[in-house]
């Protein structure tokens, strides 16, 4: 298997393991753990709720087509992410662009098959709470927090 294959295999991997995790914490979250709907303290930091998001980031841009022009602009993306993969050499590109990649495809499947993401991991402080996120928000947020970090203390090639 050239290098080529085997850094695609690594990324597609990474992103089809994410969005299968995402999408099989969300049906036991869902249809089991939430039945009824809950509130469920595990710390004193960390809870678990139910909500529905229709929009992007913090509920934004919610409406009725909303679902799936998301699901659309987030396809749009994936196949830059894709493109990216592709062209980029390094291992480490495959492994972050996956778990972004996997993310992605995990709120997109809830888009379409729901009409929203489910969202259920609370994270506060007092009574400050950050917005309610998933396992594919969170391989996103580790994805990006990744590539920042290569962008900033990356090697640099030099001409």
């Amino acid at each position: 298997m050239s290098s080529t294959s085997a850094r695609l295999t690594l990324g597609f991997g990474i992103a089809a393991a994410m969005a299968a995790l995402d999408q099989l914490v969300k049906w036991y979250v869902v249809t089991q753990l939430m039945q009824p709907p809950r509130f469920i303290e595990l710390t004193g930091w960390l809870d678990l709720v139910m909500t529905w998001n229709h929009g992007i980031s913090f509920g934004l841009f919610s409406g009725e087509a909303m679902p799936y022009a998301l699901a659309g602009v987030s396809l749009a993306v994936i196949g830059l992410l894709v493109v990216w993969m592709i062209r980029d050499p390094r291992p480490a590109a495959a492994v972050w662009l996956g778990l972004v990649i996997g993310g992605a495809l995990g709120n997109i499947i809830d888009r379409v098959r729901l009409g929203a993401v489910a969202d259920f991991i609370d994270v506060h402080v007092g009574s400050w709470h950050w917005p309610a996120f998933n396992i594919a928000d969170s391989a996103i947020t580790v994805g990006v927090a990744l590539i920042l970090i290569d962008g900033l203390f990356g090697q640099q090639e030099m001409s």
